[in-house]
Formats: C-alpha cells, structure tokens, sequence
C-alpha cells in the first residue's frame, strides 16, 4: 500500500469515529419517524445556543472531510489501481 491510499484510509478511520461522536453529542428534538406523522409536537420552539451552533458546524465540517477522503481512495482505486496492489 502506498502513502496516499494509507493516509485516506487513516483520514477516513478518524474522522469516522469524530463524526459518530459528534453525532451522538446532539441533543434530540424529536421522535425520528413519528414527527412525520405528527408525533413531534412537544418539541419547544426555543431557539439554539451558540455551543449547539458550534456543534453543528463542526459535524458538517467532519462530514465533508469524511465525505473527500471517501471520494478520494474512490479516485485512487479507480484511476491508480497499481497504487492499491499488494506485493
């Protein structure tokens, strides 16, 4: 394995593990599926504080990094498939 496939692959690992971390730091607003069926009406209408901003921002900035380093071992494999050979 090569240096640009193992450092996506590491890339893609950690960021994995950041983004299912950030995710489950959210606070729940709802019941999923119910409030598509009206159950979601106990959710108050108050709004965010700046740390749920900051949140929320930081998850969608680990997203697209998990997002291109997805995108990019794709390229690599597609593109360079003599980088992805062992031996």
């Amino acid at each position: 394995m090569t240096w640009p496939i193992m450092t996506l692959s590491v890339v893609l690992i950690l960021t994995s593990i950041v983004l299912a971390l950030f995710i489950l730091l959210h606070k729940s607003r709802g019941g999923g599926m119910s409030d598509l069926f009206g159950g979601g009406m106990s959710t108050g209408m108050g709004g965010t504080s700046v740390a749920e901003r900051n949140l929320d921002r930081l998850t969608i900035i680990i997203g697209v990094l998990w997002l291109a380093a997805i995108i990019g071992l794709l390229v690599l494999y597609r593109y360079f498939p003599e980088l992805g050979t062992l031996g």
